[in-house]
């Protein structure tokens, strides 16, 4: 593991920025902090040089010998640069090349990956120009780390938080390993719930938030892959480089995952889809209230993960991984669920936690294959993710290897 580049900009989630650098310590890394004027207004250096044991860097021109091309020196031994909080200001300079200061300087030096976490009002990060400069530093290799929504430093209630450090951890990691490791590669996800409607006005639903499918989604781009995202209904934005369908219904989504399943190597069923439907269809007029109840008839829907297993039957390609989301007996029960549906992957977790399954950022699962299982601890989704695509690839690496051996001639 080497040197981490931290730069820290001027806004209220630069205390955050603390946790982003032991996260990326934790995970082995050296960590020097940069950080522009305004950042010192919200954190002192003293808190930054605590915790990495290293000056940081304020200044462009400090006295001394060489100080004035530190950026440079630095620039040449750095594993990435991770900027974090980045504010709109931030953004449009790294975006137009303007290096007025220490941070800016430095990203037009190094040719190692570079990390963005923007941060900042809701309308700011929703303004054409911050979206613009955005869209061009992703065109340039840059990874964007989507800030949450949530309650904001102003008093607002939107999208502009800065992502949770272990989100920023997970995606530099990503950012540093070998490029490309899943380039080449289509990857098929599911996300968010699947609402069965039985009225203009009513539906059958659960309460899935598609976290954790958006996450892979985003983790998977993030290694190159071509990703398709078949995304029920939510309200999270779906990374910007992925391939989208939006669907309702569990037939909706059943019929756009068998039409791209074809071109896919994995398949990563994250969705939640709705286990019954209304056996008449759904109602053209709103159901009346009646005083002695509602009895309504409702009919399984299509098990889109045991279809797709059938489907491949003894073929190895796609993977095919599912997702078990259980109350009580989860290892039987994923256990169960992954011989029954002819599946490589199953990722188990007990949604019953108050801090892992629906409409929270952290996860604990564990995975399940036909040699065993493997527990992970309580994470960021996003974190998880990286763990299942790590799986993905060596598995993807294997099924590579076994088929050159095959086409090679004796």
């Amino acid at each position: 593991m080497g040197l981490i580049a931290l730069g820290v900009c001027g806004g209220i989630g630069a205390y955050k920025a603390v946790e982003v650098a032991r996260g990326l310590q934790d995970a082995g890394h050296e960590v020097v902090a940069l950080m522009t004027a305004s950042a010192r207004k919200f954190v002192g250096p003293l808190t930054f040089e605590a915790i990495t044991r290293r000056r940081v860097v304020t200044d462009q021109f400090a006295p001394g010998t060489n100080a004035d091309i530190e950026h440079v020196s630095i620039a040449s031994e750095i594993e990435a640069l991770v900027v974090a909080p980045a504010t709109a200001n931030c953004i449009g300079k790294l975006a137009n090349g303007i290096a007025d200061d220490f941070l800016t300087s430095l990203y037009l030096a190094t040719r190692s990956p570079v990390v963005v976490a923007p941060a900042m009002n809701s309308n700011m990060f929703a303004h054409e120009a911050v979206s613009r400069n955005l869209e061009t530093l992703r065109g340039r290799g840059v990874r964007i780390v989507g800030p949450g929504e949530g309650y904001l430093a102003c008093g607002w209630i939107g999208k502009g938080r800065l992502a949770e450090p272990a989100d920023v951890v997970s995606a530099t990691q990503a950012a540093i390993r070998s490029p490309g490791d899943l380039t080449g590669r289509t990857v098929l996800v599911t996300a968010g719930p699947t609402y069965e409607d039985l009225d203009p006005v009513r539906y059958v639903g659960n309460r899935s938030s598609g976290r954790m499918g958006l996450a892979v989604s985003e983790e998977a781009v993030a290694r190159g892959a071509r990703v398709v995202l078949v995304v029920g209904p939510t309200a999270l934005a779906p990374p910007v480089d992925a391939e989208v369908i939006h669907v309702r219904s569990a037939d909706e989504m059943r019929d756009s995952v068998l039409a791209q399943v074809d071109s896919a190597d994995a398949v990563i069923m994250a969705a939640a889809v709705a286990d019954y439907t209304l056996r008449e269809g759904r109602r053209d007029q709103k159901l009346a209230k009646d005083s002695d109840g509602l009895t309504l008839e409702l009919v399984r829907t299509t098990d889109i993960l045991w279809e797709l297993g059938r489907w491949r039957a003894d073929r190895s390609h796609p993977l095919l991984v599912g997702f078990a989301a259980e109350t009580h007996d989860v290892l039987a029960r994923a256990r169960a669920k992954l011989k029954a549906k002819q599946v490589d992957l199953i990722v188990a977790n007990d949604v019953s936690r108050s801090d892992a399954g629906f409409e929270v950022t952290t996860n604990v699962a564990t995975l399940i294959d036909h040699s065993g299982h493997e527990a992970q601890p309580l994470q960021s989704k996003r974190a998880l993710a990286s763990v299942i695509l790590d799986r993905i690839e060596r598995r993807l690496g294997s099924s590579s290897a076994s088929a050159k051996q095959i086409d090679e001639p004796a």
